[in-house]
């Protein structure tokens, strides 16, 4: 009998790609999905541990058993992926409650495991202390791109370390940070301290009126031809307007186009290496799950960005 495959039916993997929940069982597999439902990082309003599995159940909203077809630009994504059974959902990573700095270690674990095994990472998020965790697990030195309202860049002391506002002190102060851009920074909780700190690192604060001067191809540029990236990407980089169910949203972001013109142009310009999304929070999402269903077009579609690069061609046949 031939499936139909309604998004409401079946186990959410990740567009219904097979389950991997072990190395062992990652034999052939390219990508890797990893849902990271953690959110005691967030001071505000809890909720985002919610977001993995919510970005999955809308994930079910697109085919895999054809080519993703964008009708505006006229370009297929994912086909070989789908027909070779490049991806793997490798579930969730085993929250340890009450125990930041114990979760932080088995995100490092999980991930290091995925990138021994040859899979490229897409970890959805939990809130954006995560990304300090997972950054950690890469062994080889990368830039970092972060699309983001806020710099998280907040200082460290002995009782707050681990918030989503600390992610990328911890990064920027790593050996595998080459350098930092921070794409999208407004507001009235950014302090000049923070923002001359980063810049003095020789690293890129990218505030509104900057982006929309640059455009994606001028982000792109940013950083030198053919550089290796991670990318990591707050759903509140996006409009205040357009992300409901996000605790920290703020006016005057980037628009959905915008951040995805940005996200092509960095995967044509540069080899990514990974990526996470983050800080989606599905209590707080409107009746239609808007800001989850947003945050599974954002993934797939940079994810399919990624996968149409002559690099990644190359990366795919090894």
């Amino acid at each position: 009998m031939r499936a139909i495959n309604r998004p409401y039916t079946g186990i959410p993997s990740y567009l219904r790609q097979r389950i991997a929940l072990n190395p062992a069982d990652y034999a052939g597999a390219k990508i890797g999905i990893l849902g990271v439902p953690f959110d005691e990082g967030s001071p505000f309003l809890p909720g985002s541990r919610m977001g993995p599995r919510a970005i999955r159940e809308h994930s079910l909203r697109f085919s895999s058993e054809v080519p993703l077809y964008d009708p505006d630009n006229g370009e297929e994504y994912l086909a070989e992926e789908f027909r070779r059974k490049l991806i793997v959902d490798c579930g969730d990573v085993d929250i340890r409650p009450a125990n930041a700095a114990r979760t932080f270690e088995v995100i490092t674990k999980r991930v290091r495991e995925m990138l021994e095994a040859g899979l490229f990472p897409v970890i959805l998020g939990g809130d954006h202390s995560i990304t300090y965790p997972v950054f950690e697990a890469f062994d080889k030195p990368v830039h970092v791109i972060q699309f983001d309202a806020h710099q998280d860049y907040s200082p460290i002391d002995e009782d707050l370390d681990r918030t989503n506002s600390h992610a990328f002190r911890h990064i920027l102060g790593m050996d595998t940070c080459l350098s930092l851009t921070q794409v999208g920074i407004r507001g009235l909780r950014t302090t000049k301290a923070d923002v001359e700190a980063v810049r003095a690192k020789a690293s890129n604060v990218i505030c509104m009126t900057q982006v929309r001067k640059l455009g994606p191809k001028g982000i792109s540029e940013l950083l030198p031809a053919g550089s290796e990236v991670y990318v990591t990407i707050d759903v509140d980089a996006l409009d205040l307007s357009i992300v409901p169910g996000c605790v920290s949203g703020e006016p005057n972001g980037l628009t959905f186009m915008e951040l995805m013109d940005s996200l092509k142009a960095i995967a044509e310009r540069h080899r990514v290496r990974g990526f996470d999304f983050v800080e989606v929070n599905p209590p707080l999402d409107v009746g239609t799950g808007a800001t989850a269903y947003l945050g599974a077009l954002v993934v797939t579609g940079f994810l399919g960005f990624i996968c149409n690069q002559p690099y990644w061609a190359e990366f795919r046949n090894a």
